[in-house]
């Protein structure tokens, strides 16, 4: 006979304790979603800005140097016309351009509609037509080319398509063509106009104009990659001695009419023009797609093309120049990013550890009767585990989906292997730690604070290995720097990581000293909170090494990525002034032309400006008298000043001040002149005659500066402009808040269509083209907040975690007489040495972090990867103070908010339950 089953004496363990305690589970709950969410979002983040920087660089650069395109001769003299005339067929290239796309490797992909084929002459040749113009008595040049769907790619204007009459042969004597509107307005053409083409047998081809077009896309490969089949072009004859000029244009024949062009003496060839389609790239491609083209450009898929289009094919394409910049903007950018990854992750697990030392803390009794009831570390463990995986594997989880659902184009294995961290740090570390704390009894009451623990010689090696690796991080870090593809060295990545930690010990150590040093006098007074606070504060456990790790390590984040965007900034505001010397610059395009009184007057009354200061610049002055200059003799900018507006703009722009004195009156008739360290060092201390645009003119030395507002980057003299022989202004040097740009480029209109304006901050503006950069700037300003919401959440789970302890300890003094202002002045004194500790400690340790890693951290690439290489700007990285200060302030007021909230509370409550009998708080 079964016996019967015999229910279950109690509950299960997992549903009890949520049961019983459903706040601490919600709360881990929260903040293992949000820290899995971080972890997850930040890899598929970079994912995503770098994708979308790949598509970027592909799709924005020109055609030219995008396309692929593949070019072949036609069949031999040797071969059958009839099978030279196949080759150049429709049907012919049709299938070939369908092949070649099929054998573009994996992940070259052609963008089909974007792409064209067809047949042109690659020689030009004279048209003698005596209705053509010529600029300089010679005839223009043309070149002839059969695209495909023409149609599909322009818009009819006038007369109409171009066709093919029958079949054409090497021996068709007349075709037709399309030119566009700019071709024909500047060839005046129309339709009905001819032109002759010679052949190779002496007789002539007559192509007929049919139509006028007008490109649907002027900026597609289409037309772009051979600008003149969209625009004719002067072209500067390079046998004459003089500079004559003659024009250049393409005639568009009709489809299927490429065999006529074998007649001529313009040696046509066939070409495929393959758009790439940039759509499906992402980040993870650039490898692959970097050994594809390569392929077949000089590899076995150029092999593969020559079966297809003929023996002779060649691939040309600028797709890896652009690859490459990508790539090495990609490597600088990387190990940038990368230290503010390693900050926020160990500050993130430097909490999770405290939130599962608070959960410890308040269970301690509870598993200490379990201990002493038999329970078994391992059973304890897992019970514990099992609780604890309830909560988290589904925030961890439900952190991935919401990191998935809001970042997209991203690979999904990274983010999914970094939620699966967070979830097993929480769900392995805190059951293991916790359980760990009892693997063997504890004497109740024994003292463990900071005033009397004795680090252990274990404690002492592991703190010098530390020591050792955070020095080993900065020396790499300082040596190496971030701009030698370091990108996944994370030693280096964690040289700020290091030095908080480092920092930590270092203070744990010395927070004794200061408390002993302070006890002593207080406790001569008569008050007892002064010394009850400092006694509290010296009673707290040694064990607080976490919570002020987690504090540095998180203010040091902060103020690392605060002081990183600080440098960006600061750097484009630097290139942009020393790309226009000014809020605003106006001057001539071409070359300097004098600024008319009138054009002074509308500048100067245009809202938002503050003051003008008119310059005359001449470029590339001889440093040598008429007579004496040679190719090789030294040229400078000669640059002609009002002394006062153009000191008034040094101040305004923060350039050196400007020594108005030094181009006063001199002895001699000799020009005083401040001029660039190089230029001193030429001309020295003696008069020096120099050519200027009006003659020969003689300067002295009356100062030296090293930069100046007119000039970017070259040596330059400046003298007093009133004394040149022309003094006429011819640039515009404008500074004030909120520029008017409409007006300002208005008023150059009128002035003349030689004048631009270019502004400040359209200068600066184009240092942040790119989704990589302002990608990695949105992870700096996330690092920046996660940083300082993480040091928050520290002070917060240290203060709870002795709250208990606290709350018990008012309620004690209040029978003895304590009252509630004295409650919140003990508290908070209680809490103001940690605090004060630890924003100071964050102060200095975020300082000579920043300090020490300075040399070492590049901000070129993520600065001024929008500007010109070849400028020489500088972006350094400098501490700064809003990111230094401000989370460093929330820690200690939020600190002494919470002290205060806890006393109030506290004293709104009564005192039976903290003081009941038997219990050992």
């Amino acid at each position: 006979m079964n016996a019967a089953k015999i229910p279950a004496a109690c509950a299960p363990w997992v549903r009890t304790r949520l049961r019983t305690a459903p706040g601490i589970s919600a709360a881990l709950a929260v903040l293992v979603f949000l820290t899995a969410f971080l972890a997850a979002a930040f890899p598929r983040s970079v994912d995503a800005y770098e994708t979308q920087a790949l598509r970027h660089d592909v799709t924005t650069a020109s055609p030219g140097q995008s396309v692929l395109e593949v070019t072949t001769l036609p069949p031999p003299l040797g071969q059958a016309p009839s099978v030279r005339e196949a080759a150049m067929r429709e049907k012919a290239l049709a299938s070939a351009h369908g092949a070649l796309i099929g054998a573009l490797p994996d992940p070259v992909r052609a963008d089909v509609p974007a792409s064209s084929y067809g047949v042109h002459t690659t020689k030009p040749l004279v048209a003698d037509e005596p209705w053509l113009p010529r600029p300089d008595a010679l005839p223009p040049q043309l070149t002839y080319a059969a695209p495909s769907a023409l149609p599909d790619h322009s818009t009819l204007r006038s007369g109409r398509w171009p066709e093919a009459r029958g079949t054409v042969t090497l021996d068709t004597r007349e075709v037709e063509a399309a030119v566009t509107e700019e071709t024909a307005a500047e060839l005046k053409m129309k339709p009905g106009s001819t032109v002759t083409v010679p052949t190779q047998k002496g007789t002539s081809l007559t192509v007929r104009v049919t139509g006028v077009v007008a490109p649907s896309r002027p900026e597609s490969g289409y037309w772009a990659v051979d600008p003149l089949l969209r625009a004719p072009s002067l072209i500067r004859d390079p046998g004459s001695p003089a500079p004559v000029f003659y024009w250049r244009a393409t005639l568009l024949l009709a489809q299927d009419t490429g065999p006529a062009l074998l007649a001529t003496t313009g040696e046509p060839e066939m070409y495929w023009r393959l758009a790439p389609d940039a759509s499906g790239l992402t980040a993870a491609d650039v490898p692959a797609l970097e050994t594809g083209i390569a392929a077949v450009e000089n590899g076995p898929g150029l092999l593969e093309l020559r079966d297809i289009a003929g023996p002779n094919t060649t691939l040309t394409t600028g797709l890896d120049a652009i690859l490459g910049a990508y790539s090495s903007m990609r490597t600088a950018i990387g190990p940038v990013v990368m230290v503010a990854a390693v900050g926020i992750g160990a500050v993130a697990a430097v909490v999770l550890l405290m939130t599962g030392g608070l959960i410890g803390a308040r269970r301690h009794h509870e598993l200490a009767l379990l201990r002493s009831r038999g329970g078994s570390l391992r059973g304890i463990g897992g019970r514990l585990l099992a609780e604890t995986a309830v909560s988290v594997v589904p925030a961890a989880a439900l952190g991935l989906a919401a990191a998935v659902l809001l970042v997209h184009e991203a690979r999904f294995r990274p983010a999914l292997v970094g939620a699966a961290l967070v979830a097993a740090l929480v769900c392995v570390v805190l059951p293991l730690r916790t359980a760990l704390h009892h693997r063997r009894p504890m004497l109740h009451g024994a003292r463990d604070d900071v005033m009397s623990a004795r680090p252990s010689r274990r404690r002492t090696v592991a703190e010098l290995t530390v020591l050792v690796l955070a020095v080993g991080a900065v020396a790499a870090l300082r040596r190496r720097g971030t701009s030698t593809g370091s990108e996944g060295d994370l030693l280096v990545s964690s040289a700020p990581v290091l030095v908080g930690l480092i920092a930590a010990l270092v203070l744990v150590r010395l927070y004794p000293l200061p408390l002993r040093l302070a006890a002593r006098p207080v406790a001569r007074l008569r008050g007892a909170v002064g010394f009850l606070s400092l006694a509290r504060a010296g009673r707290a456990s040694s064990s607080g090494t976490l919570p002020l790790l987690a504090l540095l390590i998180a203010l040091t984040t902060a103020a690392f990525g605060g002081s990183v965007l600080a440098g960006v900034a600061d750097a484009r505001d630097e290139a942009s002034l020393r790309t226009v010397g000014a809020e605003a610059r106006i001057s001539g395009e071409g070359g300097p032309a004098p600024v008319s009184g009138g054009l002074l007057r509308q500048v100067r009354e245009t809202e938002g400006v503050t003051d003008v200061a008119p310059v005359r610049i001449e470029y590339g002055t001889p440093l040598a008298a008429s007579a004496a200059v040679r190719s090789d003799t030294e040229r400078v900018t000669l640059v002609g000043v009002e002394p006062e507006s153009y000191a008034r703009l040094a101040l305004g722009t923060g350039l050196p001040a400007f020594p108005t004195s030094a181009l006063g009156d001199g002895p001699g008739k000799a020009l005083p002149a401040v001029v660039s360290p190089g230029v001193a060092r030429l001309l020295g201390d003696r008069p020096h005659t120099v050519r200027s645009e009006a003659g020969d003119i003689t300067v002295r030395v009356a100062g030296v500066l090293p930069r100046t507002s007119a000039v970017t980057d070259s040596e330059f003299v400046v003298v007093d402009a009133k004394r040149l022989a022309r003094p006429g202004a011819t640039t515009l040097l404008v500074t004030g808040s909120s520029l008017d740009g409409q007006r300002l480029r208005a008023a150059a209109r009128e002035a003349g269509p030689e004048f631009a304006v270019r502004l400040r901050s359209a200068e600066r503006d184009r240092f942040t083209d790119t989704p990589m950069q302002s990608g990695a700037e949105r992870i700096y300003g996330a690092a920046v907040v996660a940083g300082a919401g993480y040091a928050l959440l520290a002070v917060l789970l240290s203060l709870l975690q002795t709250a208990p302890e606290r709350t018990t300890l008012l309620a004690r003094l209040r029978t003895m007489g304590l009252t509630t202002r004295q409650g919140r002045r003990l508290l908070a004194s209680e809490e103001m040495p940690q605090a004060l500790l630890a924003a100071s400690g964050g102060l200095v340790v975020g300082w000579a972090t920043i300090a020490l890693l300075a040399p070492g951290i590049d901000l070129g690439a993520l600065a001024l990867a929008g500007g010109d290489p070849s400028a020489g700007h500088t972006a350094s990285l400098r501490a700064d103070l809003t990111s230094l200060a401000l989370p460093a302030v929330g820690v200690v007021v939020l600190a002494a908010a919470v002290a205060g909230v806890q006393a109030w509370w506290a004293s709104r409550r009564g005192s039976i339950k903290e003081l009941r009998a038997g219990d050992t708080r």
